[in-house]
């Protein structure tokens, strides 16, 4: 097995990929720069290729360090990396908050519409009167052009410099606690002050992502930094893993979005 023993089976494809993206660095002495990648995908890359290489130099950039999808660049050791290296593009439109109320996922829903694939969509910021989109450089410029209705609200992106960029830090609340098992059902309901049976509920109804994918088994079996929301109660992470209790339970460490 090696490297894969420590990765879900899911997992493997993307790691055969990473391993591919560094060969192709390593053997060609070429730059390779990635679609955004999201949290779990950035720790796979991290946990694989290492921070530190003495062949490659990893990078990973967003616009800003409080952002979550970010995109990869693997670079031989001697290459000059600069911000301009990732080609983002951050684009911006405002509207009149006082008729129109939108959402995050209104955004989401009008950029995907386009068959744009995802991969090329960094984070979205909606604010009352404004939206904020970090995109792939390569797709501003179909995305300003046929992204002109976000649900009852006509727009006009225009391209801004990332120093305009309304991004918030996250607040993550941090807690340490003891489970019995590192199963789906039995985290949330630690996370969320809910019974097993309220949680297998919300994970029968469709309503759990772990990793920004949804997952309906209850015996799912979680990893240290795995990313968890709940329809309705927010997101949370599994932070870590502290050892066992004389009494064979699990002592971990979770957050949950502020």
């Amino acid at each position: 097995m090696g490297i894969y023993q420590h990765y879900r089976k899911e997992e493997h494809a993307f790691i055969d990929q990473v391993l591919s993206w560094q060969n192709l660095v390593k053997t060609r002495y070429q730059i390779k720069l990635t679609d955004f990648l999201d949290p779990r995908e950035q720790q796979i890359v991290e946990s694989v290729i290492g921070k530190t290489n003495d062949e490659v130099q990893l990078r990973l950039h967003n616009g800003t360090e409080h952002l979550e999808r970010k995109r990869l660049l693997i670079a031989p050791f001697y290459e000059e990396v600069t911000e301009e290296s990732f080609c983002l593009t951050l684009m911006q439109a405002t509207y009149n908050e006082k008729f129109i109320s939108l959402l995050h996922s209104d955004v989401m829903g009008a950029f995907l519409s386009l068959g744009i694939s995802r991969t090329k969509l960094g984070d979205i910021f909606v604010t009352p009167g404004r939206i904020q989109i970090i995109m792939a450089e390569e797709i501003a410029p179909y995305v300003a052009m046929n992204l002109t209705t976000v649900k009852n609200a006509h727009i006009h992106l225009t391209e801004e410099p990332m120093t305009e960029l309304r991004a918030q830090e996250m607040d993550w609340l941090e807690m340490d606690t003891t489970v019995s098992s590192l199963r789906l059902d039995t985290v949330l309901s630690a996370i969320y002050k809910m019974s097993r049976k309220e949680a297998s509920a919300f994970i029968k109804k469709k309503q759990v992502k772990v990793n920004f994918k949804l997952v309906m088994d209850n015996t799912f079996l979680l990893y240290a930094g795995d990313l968890i929301s709940v329809r309705g109660k927010g997101r949370s992470k599994f932070v870590a893993i502290n050892g066992e209790t004389r009494k064979n339970k699990q002592r971990i460490t979770i957050a949950r979005l502020t």
